[in-house]
């Protein structure tokens, strides 16, 4: 059972069925044997990119309190999260991400899901690199 750290990117898709990745959420949802987290800055990303529909920001609400753990540290990680938006400035990196890459280095995994790119270039702070499963095959 793996843990994934979840990124807005595949929540959004999982809730928008004309998001080019809908099927691939989908389809990653039900394969999922681990734990999905992620935290309140993720959260709030979807629901501001749900917008064109209350019903589906409702939905991803009431689906996201049965379906995800939802981690509740970031305030601590915010030295964390200011010095990555510095190092990843030219990216940029967003609050959001980086505050994804904090979390996964204070749960020591590298295991993500997303559909933003960066996560190939971001590092933990040992170096290490994220393994994106959400297009893993």
């Amino acid at each position: 059972m793996t843990d994934i750290v979840a990124d807005s990117g595949p929540l959004i898709a999982l809730f928008d069925g004309s998001d080019g990745y809908h099927d691939r959420a989908v389809a990653f949802l039900k394969g999922l044997t681990g734990r999905l987290i992620t935290n309140l800055p993720v959260v709030t990303e979807v629901v501001y990119m749900l917008d064109f529909s209350p019903q589906a920001q409702r939905d991803f609400l009431y689906w996201a309190e049965q379906a995800l753990t939802l981690d509740t540290a970031t305030p601590g990680d915010l030295p964390r999260i200011r010095a990555l938006m510095h190092k990843y400035a030219d990216l940029p990196a967003d609050f959001a991400d980086a505050s994804l890459v904090a979390l996964c280095e204070r749960l020591r995994t590298t295991q993500v899901a997303s559909v933003d790119s960066d996560f190939t270039i971001y590092r933990t702070a040992s170096r290490q690199v994220f393994r994106n499963l959400f297009f893993a095959e």
